[in-house]
């Protein structure tokens, strides 16, 4: 495989914006669809865009996600302010229903999703968002995706030219980079070792900081 086409999730939040940015930057991507609630104001010549207002619903956009090597689901919501139902129905819920319609039109495919540092594999922890996290990734390797990954990301420096980065965040990503560089990653790393999990596979389906900087290489 020389050149992939790749669907992104999440594009309009900060991790789907720098994932994309290596994407259109990177010469073993071909083409990109990204897969949005709302537009993303971006023109690119590989780059193509599908509004879906519900998730699951996205079925009846089938035909429109098939032909593609790989889903990058970076899209995410908090669980500030949010019970375990609602957060379940947001998190898992919605990322499983996905994954399973980008299988069924593209059976021999690599699914990565965007987890986090701290997620809970047991399922039993203290932390609500750890184990509906940890249910999630769990489930996704029950797939019968080509390659399935979930990307445990800690702290992540954004490109410059990133729109969707809060304000706040950019002293914590300095701070961060000073006291624990071992814990931080960039944004290109996260997209490029992305772009390695669907050429060369990693033995490993759950990523840490440390394996994604590894696969990037």
């Amino acid at each position: 495989m020389d050149k992939i086409k790749v669907i992104i999730t999440g594009a309009t939040g900060m991790v789907g914006e720098g994932v994309l940015f290596e994407c259109l930057a990177n010469e073993k991507v071909e083409k990109v669809l990204t897969v949005n609630r709302r537009h993303y104001d971006l023109s690119h010549p590989k780059l193509q865009e599908l509004l879906v207002s519900d998730f699951m619903k996205v079925e009846d956009n089938s035909a429109q996600l098939t032909g593609y090597d790989a889903c990058f689901f970076c899209a995410g919501v908090t669980s500030i302010g949010k019970k375990e139902p609602e957060y379940t129905q947001l998190t898992y819920d919605i990322t499983l229903h996905f994954a399973d319609v980008f299988l069924g039109a593209n059976p021999n495919s690599v699914f990565t999703y965007v987890s986090g540092q701290g997620t809970d594999s047991s399922e039993k922890g203290k932390l609500m968002w750890a184990r509906v996290k940890g249910k999630t990734e769990n489930d996704l390797m029950k797939l019968s995706f080509r390659g399935e990954y979930n990307f445990r990301p800690g702290v992540m420096k954004h490109f410059p030219q990133q729109k969707n980065v809060r304000g706040l965040f950019k002293p914590v990503i300095w701070l961060f980079s000073k006291i624990a560089p071992g814990s931080t990653l960039t944004l290109k790393e996260v997209g490029r070792a992305m772009i390695n999990a669907v050429l060369k596979g990693y033995p490993k389906n759950v990523l840490e900081v440390r394996d994604i900087k590894e696969l990037a290489k």
